[in-house]
C-alpha cells in the first residue's frame, strides 16, 4: 500500500453505479413483489453490497482499511434495466471510490446470483464511478502561480556555516509544488532584529507568504515567535492549531512548539519548526488548503 500518513483527514464521498439488465418483464415483476424463490432480492443485494464496502481491503490488496462511515444503496427500474446507486462516505485520510465501485459490483453480483434460476440472461454493464469529493485534489482550485514566497532559515549554527539547513529547502520543494515562486531564500541567525527587519522588508515588497523555520522551541534563543507576534496585524491561532493537532498525531514532542501564524498588511506570516521532519510535516498539514486565504483577503493578491 501507498504511504498515507503524511494525509491530512477530511471528509470524502463517493459515488458509484452499475446496472443488471434482465431478459424479462416477469423477472422485473418478480423482484418488485418479492417472488424470487431465493428471497427479496434488493434487500439481500443490499445487505451483500454493505459487508462489501467494509470489506474491500481485505479484497484489493492496496486498498486501505479505513472507518466506513456511511454507506446508502438506491435502486431505479428502467424498463428490463435495474439500476444500482451506492454512496460511501468516510472522514479519513484516503478515498472511498473503490470501496463504492466494490460495492455496487457486489450488489449487482448478489442480483444476478438471485435471478439466475428464474432468468438465464442476466448482464451487468456500466460499473463505474460516478462522482467523487474530498481531499487534496478539491482544493487544487486554491493553487495560483502567481503567488510568492520569501523563506526564511532562523538558525545560529546553520548562519555561522557550521550546519547546512534542509529545513528551509524542504520548504521551498513544496511551495514549488504548489505552484508558489520562492523569490526570497534566505539564512539568518536567531536575533530578533534581523527577524522583525526580514518580516517588514518582505511585507512591504508584497510577498504573498513569509514563511520562518527554527527559533520556535523553548531554548533561550528560540526567539522567532516572541520576534514576530508583536508585529502581525492579525494571529490565526487555528494555522498553529492545525500544525500541533498534525504534529501530535506523529510525535507527542510536537505539544512544545510555538509555532505561530497570521497577517502583515496582506502578507501571511507563518512560524514553523526548525527540524526537517517538523517543518515538512507542518507544511503538509497547512498546504494546500491555507493558500484558499489569499481569496478571503479583502485585496489579496490571486
Amino acid at each position: 500500500m501507498i504511504d498515507i500518513t503524511h494525509k491530512n483527514s477530511t471528509l470524502r464521498i463517493a459515488k458509484a453505479m452499475a446496472t443488471v439488465k434482465v431478459g424479462n418483464q416477469n423477472t422485473i415483476d418478480a423482484v418488485v413483489n418479492k417472488m424470487v424463490p431465493k428471497g427479496d432480492v434488493l434487500e439481500m443485494a443490499k445487505t451483500a453490497g454493505l459487508f462489501a464496502v467494509k470489506n474491500t481491503s481485505n479484497s484489493i490488496p492496496d486498498c486501505h482499511p479505513l472507518p466506513i462511515e456511511f454507506t446508502g444503496v438506491e435502486y431505479e427500474f428502467n424498463g428490463l434495466e435495474i439500476a444500482i446507486s451506492m454512496t460511501v462516505k468516510t472522514i479519513y485520510k484516503t478515498g472511498v471510490e473503490v470501496e463504492a465501485m466494490h460495492g455496487v459490483s457486489i450488489v449487482a453480483l448478489t442480483m444476478y446470483d438471485m435471478l439466475k434460476p428464474i432468468d438465464k440472461n442476466i448482464e451487468i454493464k456500466n460499473i463505474k464511478l460516478v462522482e467523487k469529493s474530498g481531499g487534496k485534489s478539491d482544493l487544487k482550485k486554491d493553487l495560483n502561480d502567481k503567488l510568492t514566497a520569501a523563506v526564511i532559515v532562523c538558525s545560529d549554527s546553520i548562519a555561522a556555516g557550521k550546519k547546512t539547513d534542509k529545513a528551509g529547502l524542504a520548504i521551498k520543494e513544496k511551495l514549488e509544488k504548489l505552484q508558489v515562486s520562492v523569490s526570497h531564500y534566505e539564512i539568518i541567525p536567531d536575533e530578533k532584529e534581523d527577524i522583525v527587519a526580514r518580516l517588514n522588508q518582505y511585507s512591504d515588497e508584497k510577498v504573498n507568504l513569509i514563511i520562518y523555520t527554527g527559533g520556535t522551541g523553548l531554548s533561550p534563543r528560540d526567539v522567532t515567535p516572541d520576534s514576530l507576534a508583536p508585529h502581525l496585524d492579525r494571529e490565526i491561532p487555528g494555522i498553529a492549531e492545525a500544525m500541533r493537532s498534525y504534529g501530535m498525531d506523529r510525535t507527542p514532542y510536537s505539544m512544545l512548539s510555538r509555532s505561530v501564524a497570521g497577517t502583515k498588511d496582506k502578507s501571511v506570516v507563518l512560524a514553523l519548526p526548525g527540524s526537517t521532519k517538523g517543518a515538512s510535516e507542518s507544511m503538509d498539514a497547512l498546504f494546500p488548503g491555507l493558500l484558499h486565504i489569499f481569496k478571503v483577503l479583502d485585496g489579496g493578491r490571486h
